[in-house]
Parts: structure tokens; sequence; C-alpha cells
């Protein structure tokens, strides 16, 4: 389905409800219709079409197979809001409906990160977004993306997420020694020589251990007296689908550790463009004092040997994340 908006459409919105940042382009946007086009483009194949024309695929979170992975949980239809000129492509903003959240987010969902803006020129962007649905939300934006346009239109900073830079790193003790405080290093080391005890056993890519994976999860939380997003079954659903899909633009990594038969931890990772994306994890904390440190540690070789050049430990630093690896700023706009 492709919808057209005329300016007649954009005149009719309720200027008292806009944001200053929107009505700053309200009569440029006018202007700018009576030669340019706006659509809404729903169809699916065209989506796609449109998704390969202007991603630069540079994160995981750019790729299509990873966005379509929440798509098939969620099934909130495609909102993508396309600039024009003539039969020329000019902008995209890839929306959905977020049905739970009564808001319009990122086509995926906001779970998605590291956002860069669709466009062969920064300088449609402010049009193209004063031209969105509200009430909207777009999380996670990359600080390069916003860049050009940040004296155009106001953005907040969002949750900062973090990386491992693995230039150098031979091993995870070339980490321990440059990148952390004696403390610290003592501690990581402590809780490696712990588990190490015990025989661990390591096993890759047992896909079958996702299962376990959301099973710790939830013990976990429940244990803290927290909910955790495993609850929602769609969820679920999406990283059973993100497995699914590995092997097109990304690759699917599983990392379990078993001790004495029994699971400990299983982590879920990506790997895109040398960069290895920690996904999602389960640790079985309470039994296996110092899991979470291990298995960090553990990646930091993995990845080194797989040849990446850093890791990706996402969004939200939950008390800890800031500790150890650096950060990166992201930002959000609203309306």
């Amino acid at each position: 389905m492709v919808k057209k908006i005329s300016s007649e459409n954009i005149n009719s919105l309720n200027e008292e409800d806009d944001p200053p940042s929107t009505l700053v382009f309200k009569k440029e946007l006018d202007s700018f219709l009576i030669t340019k086009n706006i659509e809404i483009v729903s169809e699916f194949k065209r989506c796609y079409a449109l998704w390969k024309e202007f991603s630069s695929q540079k994160t995981l979170f750019d790729t299509w197979e990873f966005r379509l992975a929440f798509y098939r949980a969620y099934r909130y239809k495609p909102y993508f809001l396309l600039l024009k000129n003539g039969s020329k492509n000019l902008a995209l903003l890839p929306l959905w409906y977020d049905e739970t959240k009564k808001k319009y987010t990122w086509f995926g969902s906001d779970w998605q990160e590291e956002i860069s803006f669709f466009t062969k020129n920064p300088d449609y962007l402010p049009l193209l977004i004063s031209a969105a649905p509200s009430p909207l939300y777009l999380n996670a934006i990359s600080k390069e993306s916003i860049e050009p346009i940040k004296d155009k239109i106001s953005f907040e900073r969002d949750d900062s997420k973090y990386i491992l830079d693995l230039e150098g790193f031979k091993n995870h003790e070339d980490y321990l020694t440059r990148g952390l405080k004696k403390n610290r290093r003592r501690n990581l080391r402590k809780d490696r020589n712990r588990i190490l005890k015990q025989k661990p056993e390591i096993i890759i890519n047992n896909f079958a251990d996702f299962d376990y994976l959301v099973k710790i999860s939830k013990k976990r939380f429940e244990e803290r007296g927290m909910k955790t997003d495993w609850e929602d079954p769609r969820r679920i659903k999406t990283f059973e689908e993100v497995i699914k899909l590995g092997g097109k633009s990304y690759q699917t990594r599983m990392i379990t550790v078993k001790i004495n038969e029994e699971i400990a931890g299983v982590d879920l990772i990506c790997l895109h463009k040398k960069t290895y994306f920690t996904l999602k994890c389960g640790y079985n904390v309470k039994k296996f004092h110092g899991i979470g440190n291990f298995i960090n540690l553990l990646e930091i070789d993995d990845a080194i040997k797989l040849g990446m050049k850093k890791i990706d430990f996402l969004q939200n630093n939950y008390g800890w994340k800031n500790q150890y690896f650096q950060s990166q700023p992201l930002f959000k706009f609203r309306k």
C-alpha cells in the first residue's frame, strides 16, 4: 500500500500539539511538497527493496535480516516514510506502529541501536522527520548520524552503548593489563580461576541451548524481583528468528558453559563486519559465582581468535559496563 501525503494533510495538523522542532519546518515543508513527494510505503516487498537501496549495512542493526526477525515475531505493519523527487528516492524513515506502546518506532522495534538515518543527503532529514506521524519515538541514533542536523532538530541524549576495541590484543590478558585498574583486574582473574577450578566444558554453537538461556535469565530476574522481556513470547520468537536468519547478512554464534553436566551460562552472539555483538545471555550466578566475568573474558579470547576488531556490549550500563568498556553516546528524538 502506498499513500501520498499532500501539503493539505500537513496543514491539517494541530500546530499547538507540535513540538518546536516540527513547527520550524512546517512552512518549508509545504513549499517543498510542491515539487517533491512523500509516500507511506507498507507493501512488504517494496519495503525490502527500499531498505536494500538505502541501508549501508554498517552495523548488525542496519541489516534487513536482523530487523526481519522482529517483524516475524511482532507482525506490526511497516510504515516507511519515503521522500522523493519525481522517480528519484531521496530519504527513507523506516517505521512501524507499535500497538503495545501506542507509538511509531523504528521498523523492528526500539530494541535496535546505533541507528543511522537513511538519506542521500542529510539536508532532507528535517523535512522527513517533520512529516513523520505522532507519537513518534526514535531511539539509539548514532552521533555520526545526528551531527549534520543537530542545529535544526533537538535531539536528547539516550543511554550509551559500550564497546571494547580489540586492536592490538592477543588475548584477554592484554585487555586486563592494559585497560583495567588493579582491583578490577584482580577480581576478574579471581572469578575466572574460580570457574576454571570447576573444570568447565565449553560448547560452541549448540543453538538448542537457547531454551536454557531464556530459562536461566528469567529465573535470575525472578530471584531479584524483576521482570524480563522474555515474559513476552514474541521476544522469545524474535531471537529464535535471529538464530534462523543467521548466515545471510550476519553470523550467529552461541557459547554454552557446563559444569558437572549442568549449564552455568549461555550467550547468544552475532558477528557482522568484524564486530562481535553480545546479544543475549543467561547466567546461573547464584550457583556458579563469577560465571558472568568468566564468560566475558572467554568471549574476548573468542572474538580475537575469530579476527574481530571490536566487541559491542550493547546499550545500557546495568551498573557495571562503564567500569570495563568504552562508552559510545547515542541520541533520541520524540514528538
